[in-house]
């Protein structure tokens, strides 16, 4: 558009520019030329003329090392690195491979965590890929391997109680084998590999020939060295897996045409192991979460109880963190959340508006804080233009799975209402619970002085200070209280007698 525009102006320039005189002289024929010329004059039509002089972005590319078997720590490890490669909006991912295999339902989560990445994405096999570990490099687009690599021995085995692998019964073995090659059948179909050297490292009792030659005879289970799976069958000479060997991990950034790229290798943050287990407990930790802070908020000054409950959800953070799930900001949303319930308790009490809003931050963070989340993807398909098909389920989009994280914090709730009641019950007429209010309330008065002035004030009459909904202030002798209706509104201004307590609170009615 920009080259048209210059074009017809050219033209209008050098059409009025043309001398009149010379113009009747040489009988039009030289500004005729002229307009002619330019007008056949034809755009750049491609990118090269269009970016001259212009520097190319860099092209990036990211390294995610699979050291140990596959487990959720090298889970968490992959979630995090391809999560930092889509928000880095990198061009390349590279697996770099060495492992024995391990679980197959960690294997599908991380096929599902790969396909999200839209740049390219090829499996190095640095030393080993056995089992599992073949299964997610044919999840990738290409496979290279390194001098003297084995890829392959997927088989299904049964681990024993003291740690050791067993073979499967016959019908369970078949049954596995059934459901792990539809599983790997759909990866080897959707990036162009064989399916039936696929098959071969899983069933036994499968064949492979190429070429009149017998690769893997029944009743083995294939496993390739870096120079077979490279060796090329048949008319096309297609590799029988792997692209080619090469010697390291910056020969293949070259091999790949990104020479120059900036290289980013994703770290082990060494607590993924710890990741694993907090994820196991997270329901434990926001049950004490939970309690610990809704005692503290009922007993005066900050003790123990608080230290615990805050605690308790910075580890659950620090959990998802580690896990790859979600980032740090979720800490600052539930920080915020506490905050707006203090301003509601000590500030303006009976608004409502701060304690709500409060509320909703602290629910949302403790969601978040555990909901796998991909950086740059609609949560939902966009609606296509006209004459656009429509998006595919799953291509474009990635609704986040948030059934982990309420399911936690359904139980956390369900357990801390009996734990919450057990406590208020036990707790204020305990020994122990009045020596610690004492000790840790720094600058109050002790829990048993506390009971007794609001038993005292029984019968008392007073003025609101603020509006009651239900909360709020009034005026009892000499001193502002915090004061609770039993679920009415009461105007400031109005008398209250106080009939009872909660807690630090009194229980008014209007007088």
């Amino acid at each position: 558009m920009k080259t048209g525009w210059i074009k017809t102006l050219t033209l209008l320039f050098l059409s009025a520019v043309v001398p009149l005189g010379q113009a009747q002289e040489d009988d039009g024929s030289q500004g005729v030329e002229t307009v002619e010329k330019l007008r056949n004059l034809e755009p750049p039509t491609n990118t090269e003329d269009a970016t001259l002089g212009q520097a190319q972005p860099q092209k990036t590319v990211y390294v995610i090392p699979v050291r140990d078997d596959i487990m959720p720590p090298i889970l968490y490890i992959i979630r995090r690195g391809v999560k930092e490669a889509m928000e880095a909006e990198a061009d390349c991912l590279i697996i770099d491979m060495e492992t024995n295999g391990g679980r197959v339902d960690i294997t599908e989560e991380i096929f599902g965590i790969i396909d999200k990445f839209k740049g390219e994405t090829v499996t190095y096999v640095n030393k080993d890929a056995y089992s599992a570990g073949a299964f997610i490099a044919v999840s990738t687009d290409q496979i290279y391997m390194a001098p003297q690599s084995v890829i392959g021995a997927a088989a299904p085995i049964m681990m024993g109680p003291g740690g050791g692998a067993s073979e499967l019964p016959s019908t369970m073995e078949a049954k596995m084998n059934s459901a792990i090659r539809a599983k790997i059948r759909t990866q080897a179909e959707k990036n162009g590999f064989a399916i039936d050297v696929i098959e071969a490292m899983v069933d036994k009792s499968k064949t492979l020939e190429r070429d009149g030659k017998t690769i893997c005879a029944e009743g083995e289970i294939l496993t390739l060295t870096d120079l077979e799976a490279a060796t090329k069958y048949g008319d096309d000479q297609t590799p029988l897996l792997s692209a080619g060997t090469v010697e390291s991990i910056d020969a293949l950034i070259k091999k790949l045409g990104y020479t120059g790229a900036k290289r980013v290798d994703i770290k082990p943050m060494g607590a993924e192991e710890l990741g694993s287990w907090i994820a196991a407990i997270s329901p434990l930790l926001l049950l004490i979460g939970i309690a610990g802070l809704y005692i503290e908020f009922k007993t005066p000054g900050f003790g123990v109880f608080g230290g615990i409950g805050i605690v308790a959800l910075m580890i659950y953070f620090f959990g998802g963190y580690v896990s790859g799930l979600a980032g740090i900001e979720w800490v600052g949303i539930f920080v915020l959340g506490i905050a707006l319930i203090a301003v509601e308790i000590f500030l303006i009490p009976g608004t409502l508006i701060a304690g709500m809003c409060g509320a909703v931050c602290i629910l949302v963070s403790l969601i978040m804080g555990m909901t796998d989340v991909y950086p740059n993807m609609p949560w939902f398909p966009a609606t296509p233009l006209e004459g656009e098909a429509p998006q595919i389920e799953g291509i474009d989009f990635a609704m986040p799975d948030f059934t982990k994280p309420i399911q936690d914090l359904s139980i956390a709730f369900l357990l801390s209402i009996p734990m919450i009641w057990g406590l208020t019950k036990w707790l204020p007429h305990s020994s122990y619970f009045s020596q610690l209010g004492s000790a840790t309330a720094s600058g109050v008065i002790s829990v048993e002085a506390v009971a007794a002035m609001v038993e005292s004030r029984r019968g008392e009459v007073g003025t609101t200070t603020t509006p009651l909904n239900p909360g709020g202030k009034a005026m009892i002798g000499n001193d502002i209280c915090n004061v609770i209706t039993q679920g009415e509104m009461i105007d400031s201004g109005l008398s209250v007698k106080v009939i009872g307590s909660s807690g630090s609170d009194l229980i008014v009615v209007e007088a």
